[in-house]
C-alpha cells in the first residue's frame, strides 16, 4: 500500500513505524504536521491508501479524515482519551496499559477501533516505556490494522465502534495532566510516590519544583532507599546527580531545567546548580551512569547516559573505566551501553550551555575520538558492543570500533551526522564504515540521513547480529554469547587474526591520518563561516519545531516537477476535488 506517515516530529516511534512499514513492502512517505494546508498538500501529492499518525499534537482536519482512512496511534487502552494518557497511567501505577489504533473522526480519540494491544507496566520513566513497550505495541497494532484494510475496502470487515468494544478494562476520557497534579509533597510522599510522579513526567514536561531555593523542573530520577535524611532536603551528590530525601528514603535527581532560563533545556543537576552541588558531600550511587561487572572470562561495562548523550567528562570517565576493565584478566569485554540507548554521541545540551559552544564541541569530539581509539587499540581480547536500545550519530560509529556488534531487533540506528547542520562527523567513521559496508555504500548511508533497523543493519553488514528478544532475555543472551566467545577452541587463532588485520590496516593508513582528516572537517563545522551546525544544534536543544519536512523523508515532494507543477497533484484534483481545491 501507499502510506503517508503524518507526525508532529520524526521521533523514535515514527522512525520505528517507518522502518517496519517499509520492511513489509509498503511505500511510505513522511509529512511533519505543521499546518492543515501543508498536510492537505502532502495528501494531494502522495494520494495514500492509508494515513498513519503515530504522534500528533493536534487534530487531523476534517478535509483529510473525511476522505481518507486516518489511523491514529494512541498510547492508551481502548476508551482512554486525552493527551496525557501515558502520564496518568504511570503516575497512578497502572499494572497494564496499551496502544489503540483508531480511525480519526470529529471526536478526539473517539473513532472506531482498528486494533488494540496491551502490555504489562513496570516502574520506569515515561520516555523509556514510550520507546519500549509503547513502540512495540504500536508496531503490532498498526500492522494488524493494515491487514484489515483490504477487507475494509471490500466491505467484508468493519472496525469496532468505541461504545461496542468489549474489554476487561476500558479507559476513560481524562484532561491534560497539570503541574498541580504532578506536584511532589516532599513532607508526605514516600519514595515510590515521588518516583511515579517523576517517571510520569520524564522527557517532557518534568515536574515543577524547587531545588536549592530556585524554581526548576525535575527529571531523571532513581530510588536510593539506602539513604535517609530530612524529607525534602538535598543530602548529597554523586557525579552530576544530587540526592534528595523522601519520607522513607531518597531519590537521585539526574537532570533539571531551571525556570529562569525558560525557554530552556535540561542539564545535569550538578551542572545546573554547580555552586550549590559543589558544597554537598560525595556519596555512592550504586546504579550510577558507569558500572562494571564480571562473569567468568567476560567483563561487562555498562554506561547508561541520559538520552544517550555523552559529554566530554562522561567520555573521559568512560575511557578510564574501559582502561580499568582492560586490566582485568578477561578474554571478552562487552560494552553494554544503557537500557534505552547505546549512545547518541556528543552532548549537545552541554555544548549549548558552554561559554564557547565551538570550543566545547571540539573538546567533546576529541574525547569521543580518544575513547574510540582506546577500543580500536585493544588487541589482547575481543570487544563487543551490545545495543539494548537505539544508537545515533557518533554513538553508532563508537559501537563499530568493537569487534562485534549485537543488537535487539527493536533497536533503531541513525548512522549519520548530516541532520545536525551538515556535520561531517568523526569517531573514525571514515575507517570503520567502509570496512563494514564498502566505500560506495558508506557514502550513501552518510548522505541519505535515514534510520536503519537492526535487521536491516545486519543484512548489509553494518552490525553482526540482532535478536527478537525482550530486554531481559536479550541481556541474558548477550551474557551467554560473550562467555561462548571467550571459550571457543580457536580463541587464540581468532585473536591473532584480529591483531594481524589491525596491523595491516595501520600499515596501509594509520588511524591518526583518518582522525586528522575528520577533524579538519569538524573544525570547519565548529569554527568555519557556515553556521549550520550551530543553528541546527540550537533548534534541537530548544525543541524548536520544524518549519518544513526534510526532502529525504517527504517522497511526495519529489513528485513535483522542476517547473513547480506537481503531476501527482493534478491526478489528486480529479480524484479528490474538494480536498485539493479543484472544481
Amino acid at each position: 500500500m501507499r502510506i503517508l506517515l503524518l507526525t508532529h516530529s520524526f521521533n523514535s516511534l515514527s522512525q520505528r513505524l517507518w522502518l517496519e512499514l517499509q520492511a513489509c513492502g509498503h511505500e511510505v512517505s513522511v509529512e511533519l504536521d505543521i499546518a492543515d494546508s501543508v498536510a492537505e498538500e502532502a495528501v494531494a501529492l502522495w494520494q495514500p491508501d492509508v494515513i498513519v499518525a503515530p504522534f500528533l499534537k493536534r487534530a487531523i482536519p476534517a478535509s483529510i479524515w473525511s476522505r481518507y482512512v486516518c489511523l491514529i496511534v494512541h498510547p492508551g487502552i481502548v476508551g482512554d482519551r486525552g493527551p496525557s494518557s501515558l502520564d496518568w497511567a504511570i503516575q497512578e501505577g497502572a499494572s497494564e496499559w496499551g496502544v489503540t489504533v483508531l480511525q480519526a473522526n470529529a471526536e478526539m480519540d473517539g473513532g472506531d477501533i482498528w486494533a488494540a494491544q496491551t502490555f504489562p507496566m513496570h516502574a520506569a520513566k515515561k520516555s523509556s516505556i514510550y520507546r519500549g513497550e509503547v513502540a512495540d505495541a504500536a508496531v503490532r497494532g498498526v500492522l494488524e490494522a493494515l491487514v484489515h484494510y483490504p477487507e475494509y475496502v471490500s466491505g467484508s470487515w468493519k472496525p469496532t465502534p468505541l461504545h461496542e468494544f468489549k474489554a476487561p478494562v476500558l479507559g476513560i476520557e481524562r484532561p491534560s495532566i497539570k503541574q498541580a497534579q504532578r506536584a511532589i509533597d516532599w513532607q508526605h510522599d514516600d519514595t515510590a510516590t515521588v518516583l511515579r510522579k517523576l517517571n510520569a513526567a520524564d522527557g517532557c514536561p518534568g515536574v515543577k519544583d524547587v531545588l536549592f531555593g530556585q524554581p526548576c523542573h525535575l527529571f531523571d530520577a532513581h530510588a536510593a532507599m539506602e539513604y535517609r535524611g530530612t524529607a525534602g532536603e538535598v543530602i548529597g551528590r554523586s557525579g552530576d546527580a544530587v540526592l534528595r530525601a523522601t519520607t522513607d528514603g531518597a531519590v537521585w535527581i539526574g537532570h533539571v531545567r531551571r525556570i529562569e532560563h525558560d525557554p530552556g533545556f535540561k542539564l545535569p543537576a550538578a551542572v545546573a546548580f554547580a555552586a550549590e552541588a559543589a558544597a554537598l558531600p560525595e556519596l555512592s550511587f550504586a546504579t550510577g551512569e558507569i558500572r562494571y561487572e564480571e562473569h567468568g572470562s567476560a567483563g561487562f561495562l555498562h554506561f547508561d547516559f541520559y538520552n544517550g548523550a555523552m559529554s566530554t567528562d562522561q567520555c573521559l570517565r568512560l575511557r578510564q573505566a574501559y582502561a580499568d576493565a582492560c586490566k582485568r584478566p578477561t578474554r571478552v569485554l562487552v560494552l553494554m551501553g544503557g537500557g534505552d540507548f547505546w549512545s547518541n554521541g556528543i552532548h549537545l545540551n552541554r555544548i549549548e550551555a558552554a561559554d564557547s559552544p565551538a570550543d566545547e564541541s571540539m573538546r567533546n569530539i576529541e574525547a569521543m575520538d580518544d575513547l574510540a581509539l582506546e577500543i580500536l587499540s585493544t588487541t589482547d581480547r575481543f570487544t563487543v558492543a551490545v545495543m539494548q536500545g537505539n544508537a545515533g550519530a557518533g554513538g553508532c560509529f563508537l559501537a563499530l570500533a568493537t569487534d562485534q556488534v549485537w543488537a535487539r531487533q527493536s533497536a533503531v540506528l541513525n548512522p549519520h551526522y548530516k541532520n545536525m547542520g551538515n556535520l561531517y562527523g568523526s569517531e573514525y567513521w571514515t575507517y570503520l564504515l567502509p570496512a563494514r559496508v564498502g566505500r560506495e555504500r558508506a557514502q550513501a548511508i552518510m548522505q541519505n540521513r535515514l534510520p536503519v533497523s537492526a535487521a536491516g543493519a545486519v543484512k548489509e553488514g553494518l552490525i553482526d547480529a540482532c535478536f527478537d528478544d525482550d530486554a531481559v532475555a536479550f541481556r541474558a543472551r548477550a551474557k551467554r554469547m560473550a562467555l561462548e566467545l571467550a571459550t571457543v577452541p580457536d580463541y587464540g587463532s581468532r585473536l591473532a587474526e584480529k591483531c594481524t588485520r589491525r596491523a595491516c590496516d595501520e600499515a596501509k593508513k594509520p588511524l591518526a591520518e583518518y582522525r586528522a582528516a575528520e577533524l579538519v572537517e569538524m573544525r570547519r563545522n565548529f569554527y568555519g563561516f557556515d553556521p549550520s551546525y550551530h543553528y541546527a544544534r540550537h533548534h534541537f536543544v530548544y525543541k524548536i519545531a520544524h518549519a518544513f519536512t526534510p526532502r529525504h523523508l517527504a517522497l511526495h515532494r519529489e513528485l513535483a516537477s522542476p517547473a513547480g507543477d506537481p503531476p501527482a497533484a493534478a491526478a489528486a484534483t480529479q480524484r479528490y476535488p474538494a480536498l485539493t481545491g479543484g472544481s
